[in-house]
């Protein structure tokens, strides 16, 4: 593998169609893929596709902070690719998710963590109630955390700081630097998507993160890279990541590429 996308939604009904010739384009392009589930039906589908792939893919099963309550979701909030659509919501079910995550081609446990988008009392109430399930569980099985936090990284590390015994990686990280190192102290890494082609909110953070610590991804559908911006995303694209990713620190691409699979398969034991 020349590239490993750490999170991915290729199991989603985005690539109903198409999932056989995503995958191949991801393997031609020498991409591995960790495809993340966000409630019983995704994660189990997550495992379904890993066993279907079992030389490229894998699965990390969780009920994400957003399914913990039912409530509406439109295309902004989810990020470029999404679709609108209502969450049903799901109560965390502790033996379901521990009987899948003892698969092994399951090697984390997440989405999981705090979205405080959309917020009332009672929702964060839910949410961080579920969090500390999660790490438990984690504790558990003894496999790494796929956290997504959304406006909520000081809860976030408060809690991780409590009830974490073992440790993973921060999906998506959008916070500014003095946030990022507070992850990385606790042993976290960061994994960056395509907004890191089109923005550059985030340069002083991957410059400053080292490079045994960074992680790349796509978030497939969502969060298209340049230049393909517009278009659906797919785990092949990971590579604009990692040449962004290069370019900041300025260093040799292959040297990143090298690192950025080391880091993936020392965090997630692959």
């Amino acid at each position: 593998m020349k590239f490993i996308d750490i999170h991915a939604h290729v199991q989603f009904a985005a690539y109903d169609a198409d999932r056989d010739e995503v995958v191949a384009r991801a393997r031609e392009a020498g991409v591995g893929m960790i495809n993340v589930g966000t409630q019983q039906d995704t994660s189990k589908t997550a495992v379904e596709l890993a066993h279907a792939y079992p030389d490229i893919a894998w699965a990390t099963v969780a009920l994400h902070p957003v399914h913990t309550s039912k409530s509406y979701h439109d295309k902004k909030e989810i990020g470029e690719g999404g679709e609108e659509f209502t969450s049903r919501g799901e109560v965390f079910d502790y033996d379901f998710y521990k009987k899948l995550g003892a698969d092994p081609k399951v090697i984390g446990i997440g989405e999981c963590g705090l979205d405080y988008y959309r917020l009332t009392d009672e929702t964060k109430a839910k949410q961080q109630e579920t969090f500390i399930k999660h790490i438990e569980l984690a504790n558990e099985l003894k496999k790494p955390l796929m956290l997504h936090i959304r406006q909520a990284y000081e809860d976030a590390l408060d809690i991780l700081q409590k009830h974490a015994k073992i440790r993973g990686d921060v999906h998506f990280f959008a916070g500014e630097w003095i946030t990022a190192k507070k992850f990385l102290d606790l042993g976290f890494t960061l994994s960056f998507t395509g907004v890191i082609t089109f923005t550059h909110d985030y340069n002083e953070v991957v410059k400053n993160t080292p490079l045994d610590m960074i992680l790349a991804e796509t978030d497939s559908p969502y969060i298209t890279p340049e230049p393909l911006r517009g278009k659906r995303n797919e785990p092949a694209n990971v590579k604009y990541v990692v040449q962004r990713i290069a370019e900041l620190k300025n260093l040799p691409l292959e040297e990143v590429e090298k690192a950025v699979v080391a880091n993936a398969k020392r965090v997630f034991n692959i």
